[in-house]
């Protein structure tokens, strides 16, 4: 998964094998834990934390300690980092690195190549297996082999002004008409600001309104993938999406074309009324804008009639490549994905704990900028698709054109999800 999807979520995955379908690949040329002479060449994706540097270099002292081996860190780049591990996969064990963060909508792509471990008996070895969040274990699972421990996570809410709601005597929306309600009020009480952006180039804020319908992006059968975007429950999400800034107004359209960054960057500057939003932009909005502090609030993504809609769940996870060092990474990954390094970097990110026992700590903090998110993480996380496909759909940029088409008025809700389901298909269909 690349930096935009998941303002995201991402994936630490451990290890390659040399087969993706055969059982836990973990295995060293000597003991797990003794790494006297041994380096650890470990790719972290820049950017995730603000300097991920003294982090690992207190990981890396802790490691030592305990193994006698070194950890040498090579940050990579969100935009360039797919190519570079393909290149590197296609090179052969010399040229991966021991572990590496994979985004999860890359993991089937490197499953399929042959180069991701199977850690599912090293998991469940370890008792960790029935904490992982659902959610999140399921994104890094494939066939029943899981090919990475979740290391963090992040997932989308609904953020809005609790001062702007409280002057009108409006309450956190709770079904979809609440939703629209809400919107409608902002429009016209505060002109200024966008009261709920419909921002055609953020994909997972469609894709949440297409889950809580009961739709889905594709479904999978025998094998093989079909897209189901076109479908009358996803039609019904996408309909509603794109029916409060055609019909009830309350996205202008300016906001079209708004990625996520764009919708972000309207919050800072105190803009946005009410928005689909990830749990870790509040610090992120409020760090850019002192004035907002105290006046955000959170709340999660609303069903139609009540309930939660589900939205899109991105995380993190730690691997092996194929080599000789796969037993001694899975203990550096277990280090990071664990107890206290994986609280502290969840802290210092303010992404969340992959795993229930943590994530439950965190909800019980009753922060009311965080208690939500964790609530949407725990019962209504979702992913997109599990199969080398979707990423090459995601950089097709299908369901962006899709709404566009909407919002532009090219096209018909139904006539627009039908050519995105055509598309889909032949991406499937090239794949297989």
């Amino acid at each position: 998964m690349n930096r935009r999807v998941l303002a995201a979520g991402i994936a630490l995955v451990i290890g390659a094998s040399a087969t993706a379908c055969g059982g836990d690949d973990s295995k060293d040329s000597g003991s797990a834990t003794d790494g006297k002479g041994k380096t650890l060449t470990v790719w972290i994706m820049e950017g995730t934390n603000p300097d991920a540097k003294p982090f690992f270099k207190e990981a890396a002292a802790a490691f030592k300690k305990k193994t006698g081996a070194d950890i040498k860190v090579e940050y990579q780049q969100w935009a360039t980092a797919q190519k570079k591990f393909t290149t590197a996969i296609e090179g052969g064990p010399k040229q991966v690195p021991d572990v590496a963060e994979v985004g999860t909508t890359w993991v089937p792509q490197f499953a399929d190549a042959g180069a991701l471990v199977d850690v599912t008996g090293k998991v469940k070895e370890s008792g960790l297996s029935d904490d992982l969040v659902e959610g999140l274990k399921d994104a890094g699972t494939l066939d029943g082999k899981q090919y990475g421990m979740p290391w963090y996570a992040g997932v989308r809410s609904i953020l809005y002004r609790k001062d702007i709601f409280a002057k009108y005597n409006l309450k956190a929306p709770t079904t979809w008409k609440e939703l629209q309600a809400a919107a409608v009020t902002l429009k016209q009480k505060e002109p200024k600001l966008v009261p709920f952006p419909v921002a055609g180039g953020a994909e997972m804020f469609a894709t949440t309104f297409i889950w809580g319908a009961g739709g889905e992006l594709a479904t999978e059968s025998g094998g093989k993938w079909k897209s189901a975007i076109n479908s009358p429950k996803s039609v019904e999400g996408i309909q509603f999406y794109t029916d409060l800034a055609k019909k009830d107004k309350v996205s202008p359209a300016k906001v079209n074309t708004w990625t996520e960054k764009e919708v972000g960057d309207a919050w800072k500057k105190g803009e946005v009324g009410m928005s689909i939003s990830g749990n870790w932009t509040p610090k992120a909005f409020t760090d850019a804008n002192p004035d907002l502090k105290g006046k955000l609030a959170a709340v999660p993504v609303p069903g139609p009639t009540g309930g939660m809609s589900r939205s899109f769940l991105g995380g993190s996870y730690l691997s092996t490549f194929k080599g000789d060092n796969q037993a001694l990474a899975w203990e550096f990954v277990k280090m990071l994905t664990t107890g206290e390094f994986a609280t502290k970097w969840a802290t210092q990110t303010n992404y969340f704990p992959g795993q229930n026992s943590e994530l439950k700590k965190v909800a019980a903090a009753k922060d009311p900028l965080v208690e939500p998110f964790a609530t949407q993480m725990l019962d209504a996380g979702a992913t997109v698709p599990k199969t080398k496909a979707y990423g090459e759909i995601q950089a097709s940029q299908v369901i962006p054109k899709m709404i566009q088409s909407i919002l532009n008025g090219k096209a018909t809700v139904q006539e627009a999800a039908d050519k995105a389901a055509g598309e889909m298909d032949a991406i499937f269909a090239k794949s297989e």
